[in-house]
């Protein structure tokens, strides 16, 4: 299954959750309560079933992080290898991808952005570049725009932008580096995401 590039809107209007994780896609008087479409109202009315509820779990946080299916299935599978809780597992998995740490540092204003970057080399990983969105970095792991592209309009807005706050990276602004200081805890994470329905869900699939 390819990967979502349409409107981040219109997910997050449907899932009445903010894909960008700042809300920023609901600017200029776009939040609205009911799920898009004539009877997006009475939808909004249906309890969901339990499948159901695991599945827009499950959705929601696939196109939050921007990954196929495959991709967010096979990282599950990850997951329920180390050992721990596996719903946390699977957050800080996806948390240390390459391109989320590159959305988290600001150098892009959206994951997608980041994920442009990391495909077209211009993301050094400890002094190497590295063009996998996927890689999975380690505490530690130093980053940093390549010396073309320090100049780019786009990561310099991004930047000046940036309202991370989370506390397991460190971002050097003026010399566009950042570190991957450490693993993320599940506190510092979405709290709106319930790890737990997507567990149940995979559960089912995976053995």
């Amino acid at each position: 299954m390819s990967r979502y590039t349409g409107s981040t809107f219109k997910k997050s209007r449907r899932y009445g959750f903010s894909i960008l994780e700042n809300g920023k896609e609901f600017s200029k008087g776009k939040k609205r309560v009911t799920t898009p479409g004539q009877h997006g109202k009475d939808k909004a009315k249906t309890k969901l079933s339990g499948y159901g509820t695991q599945l827009q779990e499950k959705q929601k946080v696939k196109f939050m992080y921007g990954l196929t299916e495959r991709q967010f299935r096979n990282t599950f599978a990850k997951a329920k290898k180390i050992q721990g809780i596996v719903g946390t597992n699977f957050l800080v998995l996806l948390e240390s991808r390459l391109d989320n740490i590159t959305y988290r540092l600001g150098f892009a204003m959206t994951r997608q952005g980041a994920r442009q970057l990391v495909n077209h080399g211009h993301i050094l990983v400890n002094g190497k570049k590295v063009d996998i969105p996927s890689y999975q970095l380690k505490p530690g792991d130093i980053l940093e725009v390549k010396e073309s592209m320090r100049k780019n309009d786009k990561i310099a807005e991004a930047l000046q932008n940036n309202e991370s706050t989370v506390e397991f990276v460190k971002v050097d602004k003026n010399n566009l580096k950042g570190e991957f200081v450490r693993l993320p805890e599940r506190q510092e994470l979405n709290n709106e995401i319930n790890e737990a329905l997507i567990v149940e869900w995979y559960n089912r699939l995976i053995k």
